[in-house]
C-alpha cells in the first residue's frame, strides 16, 4: 500500500511518501522538507508568531501537492510538541485541516516516544533485549525503555534542542555563563523525568534517532562497519563533551563548516549537544548507536499492524 508521512515538527514540515507492505522494509518514494524553525517565531505567551505559521502552512501546502503528485491514498499527520504546546496550536491545528480537508490527530509526547520505540524495536530486533531510546527534536526530548514493542515507559520533557537555544543560548556564540545555565536546568528537569527508571533493570542496548543526533555522531563519533548500504553509527560521551565548548564557541555561520551540521542545524546544535551529553550522563551511559529509523517510521509500522 502506499501510504504519505505528513510530519509537523519544530524545526520542519517533512512529507514521506513509502510504499509499505507489513513483514517487509517500505520503499520510499518521494520526501519534501520545508524548513520553519518555529522556535524562532514565538511570541512571548508561547504562541507561534504570524510568520511561523505561515511558513508551516506553505510546508504542509507543498507536502500535499508531493501527496497528489505521487497519488497517495492514504495521509498520515503527525504533529508534535511546537504546535501541540502553542496557545494558538488549536488555531494552526484547523488551519492545517482545511487544506488538507480532514482532521489531524495530535500526538502526546508520550505517543512519540512509543511510535519511535516501535520504529528502534523492530531496527534492532529482539537480541537488542532491553532498549533505552532517546530522541532530541526541536521542542522535547523522548526517553522510552522496554523489552518489548510497547515501552514500559515512555517520557516527554521539554528539553528540545529549539527550544533550549531560545530559552539559554539566544547569542550567536553562547558563553560559558549561557552553557553551565542549560547544563543546570536540563540536569534539574531530567532528575525529576528519570526517577521511574531508578527501579528498573539497566537497558542492554542504548539507541538514539533524530536528526540532531544523527548529526553530533557525524561531527564527534565514530562510524562502525555494517552490512547494507546505510551508514553505522556511535558516538561515545567523552566524544561529545569535548566537542560542547568548541562547538559553543563557533559562529552559526562557522558551525556549517563542520561535517555533519546542516545549515538547517546549526543554530540549535550546541542546544542539542548540551542536552545530549547531559541526558547520557544523567543515564550512566557511555555510549550509543544511532537508530536510521524513527518517528515517522513507526508511524508506518504501526499503520501496517493495525490493518
Amino acid at each position: 500500500m502506499r501510504l504519505g508521512v505528513l510530519d509537523i515538527g519544530s524545526n520542519t514540515v517533512h512529507m514521506l511518501v513509502v510504499d509499505a507492505e507489513r513483514g517487509r522494509p517500505h520503499a520510499p518514494v518521494a520526501n519534501r522538507r520545508s524548513v520553519v524553525r518555529l522556535m524562532r517565531f514565538l511570541e512571548p505567551d508561547g504562541s507561534i508568531g504570524p510568520e511561523g505559521v505561515d511558513l508551516l502552512l506553505t510546508g504542509v501546502r507543498d507536502g500535499l501537492a508531493l501527496a497528489r503528485e505521487h497519488d497517495v491514498p492514504e495521509l498520515m499527520v503527525l504533529v508534535t510538541s511546537a504546535v501541540r504546546e502553542a496557545p494558538n496550536g488549536g488555531d494552526v491545528i484547523r488551519r492545517v485541516e482545511e487544506i488538507l480537508g480532514e482532521k489531524v490527530k495530535i500526538l502526546s509526547g508520550e505517543q512519540e516516544a512509543a511510535l519511535t520505540f516501535l520504529a528502534a524495536r523492530r531496527w534492532h530486533g529482539w537480541g537488542a533485549g532491553r532498549i533505552m531510546l532517546l530522541d532530541i527534536g526541536g521542542g522535547s526530548l523522548e526517553i522510552a525503555y522496554g523489552e518489548g514493542e510497547v515501552p514500559d515507559v515512555a517520557l516527554s520533557v521539554p528539553l528540545g534542542a529549539g527550544r533550549t537555544t531560545i530559552q539559554f543560548l539566544d547569542t550567536d556564540v553562547s558563553t560559558p555563563e549561557q552553557v553551565d545555565a542549560l547544563r543546570q536546568h536540563a540536569r534539574a528537569v531530567l532528575a525529576d523525568a528519570l526517577a521511574v527508571l531508578d527501579e528498573r533493570p539497566r537497558a542492554d542496548h542504548v539507541v538514539a534517532t533524530s536528526k540532531t543526533f544523527r548529526s553530533l555522531a557525524r561531527l564527534a563519533g565514530m562510524q562502525v562497519e555494517a552490512v547494507g548500504p546505510d551508514d553505522r553509527w556511535r558516538l561515545r560521551r567523552s566524544q561529545l563533551a569535548d566537542w560542547v565548548p568548541r562547538l559553543a564557541r563557533l559562529t552559526a555561520q562557522g558551525r556549517t563548516e563542520l561535517p555533519g551540521i546542516t545549515p538547517e542545524r546549526t543554530y540549535q546544535i550546541v542546544g542539542g549537544a548540551i542536552v545530549a551529553e547531559e541526558t547520557m550522563r544523567a543515564l550512566k551511559v557511555q555510549e550509543i548507536e544511532i537508530c536510521p529509523w524513527a518517528m515517522r517510521e513507526g508511524a508506518i509500522l504501526d499503520r501496517l499492524d493495525r490493518r
